[in-house]
């Protein structure tokens, strides 16, 4: 049997349970339902601020890029262009590979050793650092020491000395590279040779010889 001040316990609960900061007798106050539609709104304002701020860093870095890269040719060019006069090293094949191996020279080898082809070194100023190799079907990261120059005309020359002298174990080993009549046939010799692990190496350089128009400087 319910007493009476049991009752009044009862709908004292209910009306507690109905009366709160959101509801008033069980229904939704009309300020609660303003503050939702505020919340909702300041939300909405903020998300289409990070997705404004988002595509305008987007095109800050094409911006960017573009104009990165368009210094980096003119300013290893001069470099490029000797190597060809003198040894015949096609100046786009040249400006194809420091812009690929060097990421447009923006990569740490790049930028601080002054590394622009990635060329490995035992000497005692070489620097041990990461690297990624196609390996077996698959990328994977290695650690290996990689040769530190003055700057980027010097590693330059060094990349022509390379091709011409060859490996340890091969003098001849880049000659295709050094008789090729165009880009084309340069590009593809390098990764017949093996210069890098990545099996679409030869496609890559073609590519941003084509893009960028540098075979122009082969002239």
């Amino acid at each position: 049997m319910t007493t009476k001040r049991n009752r009044k316990t009862v709908r004292k609960s209910k009306r507690s349970r109905k009366n709160n900061f959101w509801y008033d007798h069980g229904h939704l106050k009309p300020s609660s339902l303003l503050l939702i539609i505020l919340l909702v709104f300041l939300t909405f304002l903020l998300t289409l601020g990070w997705l404004g701020k988002f595509s305008r860093n987007n095109q800050n870095v094409v911006t960017i890029d573009n104009t990165q890269k368009k210094a980096f040719i003119e300013q290893i060019l001069p470099a490029a262009q000797q190597q060809q006069e003198q040894h015949h090293i096609l100046t786009s094949i040249t400006l194809a590979q420091a812009a690929l191996e060097s990421d447009w020279g923006q990569s740490q080898l790049a930028s601080k050793y002054h590394n622009l082809f990635g060329i490995k070194s035992n000497q005692t100023n070489s620097k041990l650092l990461t690297t990624k190799e196609y390996v077996n079907g698959s990328w994977i990261t290695v650690e290996a020491r990689f040769a530190v120059y003055d700057n980027w005309a010097a590693s330059i020359a060094a990349h022509t000395q390379l091709l011409l002298n060859g490996t340890k174990w091969d003098k001849n080993h880049y000659q295709a590279v050094l008789q090729a009549n165009n880009y084309r046939q340069a590009a593809q010799a390098l990764q017949a040779q093996g210069y890098a692990t990545d099996p679409a190496y030869a496609q890559k350089l073609i590519e941003v010889i084509e893009k960028y128009h540098l075979n122009r400087y082969d002239q």
